[in-house]
């Protein structure tokens, strides 16, 4: 029998729109001679829904309509079995859609990203696809992810973290800000992707318009010493902690001083956002140099850094790691992990001789290898603890 394998997208965040982009090129190259593909997809309010419209692109140009015709599900777990069950339920007849073997989520930004939903299909014992909780979570949060690969010796920038509290008093922020690093400044939502609420500032006029926009997005921001002289190269990486490769090295190439959203996924393009029928193109029409002119030193380097910071973090399945390179210095530094990449970073390992269909096979496999170690590692144990606790009437407080 196929293994039914439920692929998640949209979702409360930023990047909804962009996580139906890329969840629909993947449906359409999963081998469906040894998966059954189900498309559920969360709206905003993270409710769940699958119907035969759910996974075809045309249709989300008019999400209420596609919702009236679709149905709403939810997640029941039921001994070793997980169901999608029809919610509200019938009085009367089967309510039962459909049962899932393994998540697929295809998700980005906070909220879907950032483990949270992660940590809930886990919660239900279905194998996940791609990190699990905790590498979502420090990928997600900038500042963590930092900390973690500098204390492992992986270049980053140096960088700060601010909270809505420190913008209460805007005048000491900046001053704390002007304190630490000299313009030009990056100012970045600490748990954001897709280069939304990102601004450079050169002065402190741009500093104050940076923090502004920063803080609209974000509780928490990170500030950092803009590179000037800057080049970006990308990378992806396919593994987990036994084992991991890297693909071909990309060099996006961006219209501003920093790669927009626009950039990434509009880019003035009139046709479909699936790059063709195969969404061979990616992430829409970004304009993009595969592979990157760099010198084959720094194609070595940044390649061994991103396998050596994708261990480090403990993904699983494939992410894409973003570097810069200070071109007055040569120096290279880490900028962020994506755990979901836009497009699953597939166009990146197709250079490479690797299909977008091997790609999903080998991402499913490997969730399916941490399902197994899971089920070898003991979570609970028997013993007489509560025979002899008593709480004494039920007094408020007492642990014992």
């Amino acid at each position: 029998m196929k293994l039914k394998v439920a692929v998640l997208f949209g979702g409360k965040s930023t990047e909804h729109e962009i996580s139906i982009i890329s969840a629909i090129q993947a449906i359409g190259s999963i081998n469906k001679d040894k998966y059954e593909v189900i498309p559920v997809y969360m709206t905003k309010n993270n409710d769940f829904y699958v119907g035969e419209s759910i996974g075809t692109i045309e249709e989300y140009t008019n999400i209420p309509q596609l919702l009236k015709k679709s149905t709403q599900v939810i997640w029941v777990k039921e001994g070793d079995r997980v169901s999608l069950v029809r919610y509200p339920m019938k009085k009367f007849g089967n309510n039962v859609i459909t049962t899932v073997d393994v998540a697929f989520p295809i998700v980005h930004g906070t909220n879907v990203e950032d483990g949270t939903l992660q940590g809930y299909l886990a919660t239900m014992g279905l194998p996940v696809v791609g990190c699990d909780v905790l590498s979502s979570a420090v990928g997600m949060n900038k500042y963590v992810m930092k900390t973690v690969l500098k204390d492992n010796g992986i270049p980053v920038l140096d960088c700060k973290c601010y909270t809505w509290k420190d913008y209460e008093d805007v005048d000491a922020l900046v001053a704390k800000i002007e304190a630490a690093f000299s313009y030009p400044v990056i100012i970045k939502p600490l748990n954001l992707g897709s280069s939304i609420g990102i601004k450079k500032a050169s002065d402190r006029d741009g500093l104050l318009e940076a923090l502004e926009l920063g803080f609209e997005f974000s509780k928490k921001i990170l500030v950092e010493h803009a590179i000037e002289n800057l080049k970006e190269i990308n990378c992806s990486v396919l593994g987990d902690y036994e084992e991991a490769e890297a693909s071909e090295c990309e060099e996006p190439i961006n219209s501003d001083e920093i790669l927009s959203f626009e950039d990434k996924y509009i880019g003035g393009a009139k046709g479909s956002a699936m790059g063709g029928q195969s969404g061979s193109k990616g992430m829409a029409s970004l304009k993009r140099k595969i592979p990157a002119d760099i010198s084959s030193e720094m194609r070595d380097k940044i390649r061994k850094m991103a396998v050596d910071s994708f261990i480090c973090l403990g993904c699983t399945g494939v992410s894409r790691i973003d570097f810069m390179i200070d071109m007055d210095t040569n120096e290279v530094y880490l900028n962020e992990i994506n755990t979901i990449p836009g497009s699953l970073a597939f166009y990146l390992w197709e250079p490479l001789g690797m299909k977008y269909e091997h790609l999903l096979d080998n991402m499913i496999q490997l969730a399916l290898k941490a399902d197994r170690e899971n089920h070898k590692v003991v979570y609970s144990f028997e013993t007489n603890v509560l025979e002899g606790v008593h709480l004494g009437g039920g007094s408020k407080g007492s642990k014992m």
